[in-house]
Parts: C-alpha cells; structure tokens; sequence
C-alpha cells in the first residue's frame, strides 16, 4: 500500500539516503540525461498544472489552467465538476509544458505527481494519468506531497538552507513547521477545524462580495483584502470572543471567528433591513467587517508564529542567527499578512522568505521542483508507480504539537496593525 511506502520517507523512521527500502528504488543520475528534467503535475483542487524544471532551478516550460473563475460564480468548488475540468485539460496543459520546453516526454528524466493531500476526486485524475505517462514513456515516477512542494518552492529560485520554519496558509491547510531536510518536516502545529482560506472563502460569501461590482472575478481572499484596504475600523469583534488565543499551542483555529463574524453581519442585515433581500444588498460597514475579519485572523497567525520562534530557540530545533521563516500557500499572497509577518520576523531576527505570488497558489512548478528536490537526492521513486495510491489526507512529518503545548510558551503579542500604521504616515 502507498501508505506502507510514504510512512518509510517520515521523521519517525526515515532511512539515510544511501539506505535502499523496499517500496521505493534509487537512481543514478549519471544512467539518466546529463541535464536531469523534471515533469511535475498538479490536479490536487482547482488548478490544472504542469511544467518542465531543471537541476538548477530554471523553469523551462509550463502549462496551467485555472479553475477559480468558474467555481467563484458557484460559490465554491463542486468536487465532480473540478475532476470533470482536470480531466478535458490535462491532456492539453502537460503538452503545452513539453512544447514551451522545447522537449518531447522522452527527454525528460522522471516525472513528479501531487498524490496527497486534496480532493480525492482531483488527484486520481493526476495520478492515472501520469501513471499512463510512465507506463508509456519508461520513465521512473516520483510522488509528491502538495504540501511539502509548498514548503520546497523557495528553493528553486533563492538559497534557504535547511533546517528553516515553514508556514503554509492556504485554502485546505494552515501548517507550522520545522523543515529538517527533504521528505523531513517536523509539525509544530495544524489548523483544527477551518483553513484560513477557507475562512477568507466563506466570509466572503456571507458579505456577498461575489455580487460585489468592485470583486468581480476575484477569489474569496482577494475580495476581503481589496474591501479591508479601504477599512477604517479593525476593531469590531473582540479578541477574547474568537478562539484560537488562550490555548498555548501553535494549533490553528479559525472556525470561531467565522462563526461570530456570521452572526455580527445577521445583526447588521436585520437592523438595517436587508436580511435575506434579494438580490443581495451589502451591509453600511461592510469594509470595516472586512478589516476586522483580517486582522483577527493575521493576529492569531502571528501569535502562533511568534510561539513557534520561541519553541525553535529554546528546543535548538533552529539556532543558525537570521534564520528564515519561509511562507508559502494562496493565502500568503495577501499583501496584508506578509506585511504582518514581516514586522514579527524583525522583532525576532527572522528573514521572511516567499515565493513570488503565482509560486504561492498551486502551479506546476512546484510540484516539478519537489520532484527535482528528490531527483537530486536519489530517493523517492515509486518502485512500482502503477500500485501507487492517492491519499486526500496525510501528515506533511512527525507531529509534535503536543510537545509545543507541554512547553506551556507564554508570548508577548506584536501590534503589528501599529507598525503598519505607523508606516502609511510616514510615507
């Protein structure tokens, strides 16, 4: 079973690189192409992906085919219509990779595949349809978990050394980490309940911002960050009525905060008699509602951050000075949170490292480079690619959240909204 096989590559139990495991086989560079090119594919959600990468980094060709507008005018993603997507563009995006690369599939040296984690019905059709590529081709067969592709991209363009902390926001997952190496993550902490994008997602919705003439076109995140901009009171919802504060962990929690968000704009609607109006009309303050929901997410990502950094110092899990925070997923495109995240890693001698914004949402690319990553190192081959399974969930590493709760970290909290006003009037 896939499982038996990903298990063998976990913290717990992960064998030295010259060690050879029965699931998985080692190749030589030198028996594949003197300029190892890596295939990746992408189906996990609402992104139809591929591309061509290089040992060095370089992206030699891509194809991608974006789902996002359809499901903003259904008001989310329709599992069977997203397979239904991923299965009419495939074909055409991998072809479009080979040709702005330059090469046909028997040029390049292994081909990479999203198999965890995602919606089941989105990554079987990534995963037959590059089992039918290596079948075909000869080629060996590397799986790649989303996440961890997340945590790697930064490295195809500029040098982060392992260990680093890694924080994935996005709209499945909100993932704490310490990147020891490839295929080694140990997890600090995890979302419980709702992803921040999901969070962003559904807050939208319920403002209606999908009707909104200034939010056309744009994804749940993007509307709230573009009606927060023109906010001028982030005060609305008290800090002590959201959970996801007193516990002194690095677990996540944004279910309490949509919930109590729902409930203020019901009060809002009914007092200004426009519950359940149709068409949809929007509350008086809708850019404030925006800014609060904002920044009480931000704060709760920063809090935990900060407990992260604290954790890492005292456990020695990260001692090299300047050490980099790296921040990867859809939801660290919000111009908002990076400048959050920026000011705290200042305060706590980190340097923010992200990807550019189309490296933050899901792509080819990254799945290429993950399988680049293992290519290089020889390790992470599918011994036998056409039993491989696709799992819709699996750990990124060893969890040790608990550990972190245990080490009961009281931290002090950044008014990092301060700094950023501070800024504006000084500029």
């Amino acid at each position: 079973m896939y499982a038996t096989m990903i298990c063998r590559l976990c913290p717990f139990c992960t064998p030295r690189p010259s060690v050879v495991f029965h699931h998985f086989r080692r190749i030589s560079l030198t028996s594949r192409k003197l300029r190892p090119l890596v295939l990746g594919i992408e189906t996990s959600c609402d992104e139809t992906g591929a591309a061509v990468v290089d040992n060095k980094g370089n992206v030699l060709g891509e194809g991608l085919y974006s789902q996002k507008n359809i499901h903003v005018r259904n008001g989310g993603i329709i599992p069977p219509l997203a397979q239904h997507l991923h299965r009419q563009h495939i074909d055409g995006v991998v072809q479009e990779a080979l040709k702005t690369a330059g090469i046909t599939i028997q040029d390049v040296s292994a081909v990479a595949t999203t198999i965890m984690p995602g919606l089941a019905l989105c990554l079987t059709v990534g995963l037959e349809y590059s089992k039918e590529l290596v079948r075909k081709a000869g080629l060996p067969f590397i799986p790649i978990h989303h996440m961890e592709a997340h945590a790697l991209t930064v490295r195809m363009i500029q040098q982060v050394h392992f260990p680093f902390l890694v924080l994935l926001v996005s709209g499945g997952h909100c993932i704490l980490a310490v990147a020891r190496g490839v295929g080694d993550f140990l997890v600090l902490g995890n979302t419980v309940d709702d992803a921040p994008g999901e969070a962003f997602d559904k807050t939208a919705r319920r403002l209606h911002l999908h009707h909104h003439p200034e939010c056309s076109g744009l994804s749940g995140g993007q509307a709230i960050e573009k009606m927060a901009a023109k906010g001028t009171d982030r005060t609305l919802f008290h800090q002590k009525d959201v959970g996801g504060f007193k516990e002194r962990d690095c677990n996540f929690s944004f279910a309490g905060i949509k919930q109590i968000l729902s409930q203020f704009i019901t009060r809002q609607e009914v007092n200004e008699g426009i519950y359940d109006q149709q068409p949809p009309a929007f509350v008086s303050n809708l850019h404030d509602i925006a800014a609060s929901f904002q920044q009480r997410l931000t704060q709760q990502i920063t809090l935990k951050l900060i407990r992260a950094f604290e954790y890492c110092r005292q456990t020695e899990l990260i001692t090299q000075p300047q050490s980099a925070l790296v921040v990867s997923g859809g939801v660290a495109s919000n111009a908002y949170i990076r400048n959050a995240l920026d000011i705290v890693c200042a305060r706590h001698n980190y340097k923010l490292v992200c990807p550019p914004p189309h490296l933050c949402t899901d792509n080819g690319i990254m799945i290429a480079w993950a399988g680049m990553e293992r290519f290089k190192l020889g390790l992470g081959f599918a011994e036998d690619p056409q039993s491989v399974r696709f799992e819709p969930r699996f750990p990124l590493g060893e969890d040790i959240s608990e550990k972190v709760r245990d080490a009961n970290i009281k931290v002090e909290r950044i008014q990092f909204w301060k700094s950023e006003q501070t800024k504006k009037d000084r500029s």
